[in-house]
């Protein structure tokens, strides 16, 4: 069986080129052929109607309309025969008419086709940059320009987002070998060192299974839903103040919620992620002393959760950024502190998966609102129009 590599551009079969041309001139001269047979037929029609006046003053009167209505009705079949040799000629002008109509017609579209052919991974920064009038041809061009631009975004997107990956998770393999061959080469190593050690290594695995499951979530969010099922964001804020209960706690941090009703649909498990991300992002990104804002409510139909959190400030320009993988203040790639920088972008792509929308600002005091509107229970959430992170003008 021979395999056919996405990336290499598929050679196309000649007949197959032509067909799309073939069904153009068959309809060309379909309709030619038609319409000159039926105005053959009404000029036939019309001349076997006329009448002739035949005036004639002796008694041979009958004998001479008989001959000219013979002569009559033979030259009507002489005319039928040369209009259907007529109609036979100009089927095939018809048919060699509409081929050449056809491929004038059909030649920017095998221009289009070839070029697309030619784009590939490797250069599909390429665009078709049709010319000439406003036309159908220009609008699938343009069309087609603007999916290789978001398919162009797409892939250097997904190229950052497996180099960061591949850095996090090379980070503490490094680190574990180094632990491993430091303890192994230690001749002095006593049992408490070989304890140091494995506890290093258990956190570090740790750390490792915890970036390992939010890029699984992350992954899983961003292919859509599978079942929607009806929750209460209420329910999901509750339990993400208690996980971060302790947190707050021990950095001081005072957490302010307004907890009411707020029943959505979509998936319960990861909504409650998107929410326990929000407070978790607000309570650890946050200065000692600082505060956390949680609230949930129907806002006109419409599920609602708002998180905000004081902590340092951030450049309006730079809050779009913090939607990024492995992205977090001031365009630095996230430490090893247990927070890998999916956070939000997880948050995002849970939104996005669930048609929910996104509105976030930078406080002017400092730290970040997060505004996400989940659609009504009753309508389904689109997959095609991705959740955005708009920054938006401070109160």
């Amino acid at each position: 069986m021979r395999l056919h590599d996405p990336l290499r551009p598929r050679v196309s079969d000649p007949l197959a080129l032509g067909t799309v041309r073939m069904r153009l001139t068959a309809l060309y001269s379909a309709l030619f052929t038609i319409s000159s047979a039926v105005l053959l037929a009404i000029t036939y029609w019309l001349m076997r109607r006329a009448k002739w006046v035949i005036i004639v003053h002796d008694d041979r009167g009958p004998q001479i309309r008989d001959q000219l209505e013979r002569l009559k009705d033979d030259q009507l079949r002489d005319l039928l025969a040369q209009f259907g040799v007529a109609l036979a000629i100009m089927m095939v002008i018809s048919v060699a008419l509409g081929w050449l109509v056809a491929g004038r017609v059909l030649r920017p579209l095998r221009t289009m086709t070839a070029t697309i052919q030619q784009i590939s991974a490797r250069n599909v920064h390429e665009r078709l940059a049709a010319t000439g009038p406003r036309d159908e041809m220009t609008d699938l061009a343009d069309t087609v320009d603007g999916l290789l631009g978001r398919l162009e975004a797409a892939l250097d997107a997904h190229k950052r987002f497996v180099a960061n990956a591949a850095h996090e998770l090379r980070t503490p393999l490094t680190l574990e070998r180094a632990l491993l061959e430091e303890t192994l080469t230690d001749r002095e190593a006593t049992l408490e060192s070989y304890r140091t050690t494995s506890k290093r290594l258990l956190a570090i695995n740790k750390d490792q299974g915890r970036l390992l499951e939010a890029l699984l979530t992350l992954t899983s969010s961003e292919r859509g839903l599978d079942r929607r099922e009806p929750f209460d964001l209420s329910t999901l804020a509750r339990q993400a103040l208690d996980s971060a209960s302790l947190e707050a706690d021990a950095h001081g941090v005072r957490i302010d919620a307004r907890i009411t009703p707020a029943p959505s649909a979509g998936d319960p498990a990861l909504a409650g992620r998107l929410v326990a991300n929000l407070v978790d992002n607000a309570v650890h990104h946050n200065v000692s002393g600082g505060h956390v804002e949680v609230a949930t409510e129907i806002r006109a139909g419409q599920a609602f959760v708002r998180v905000a959190n004081s902590g340092p400030v951030i450049p309006p320009h730079q809050v779009a950024q913090l939607f990024e993988p492995f992205q977090r203040l001031g365009g630095r790639t996230a430490r090893n502190d247990g927070h890998h920088g999916l956070g939000l972008s997880i948050v995002r792509a849970i939104a996005t998966a669930h048609g929910a929308g996104i509105t976030a600002r930078a406080r002017p005091d400092g730290g970040l609102s997060i505004e996400i509107t989940f659609p009504p229970t009753h309508r389904p959430a689109p997959h095609t129009t991705p959740a955005r992170a708009a920054p938006a003008p401070a109160p």
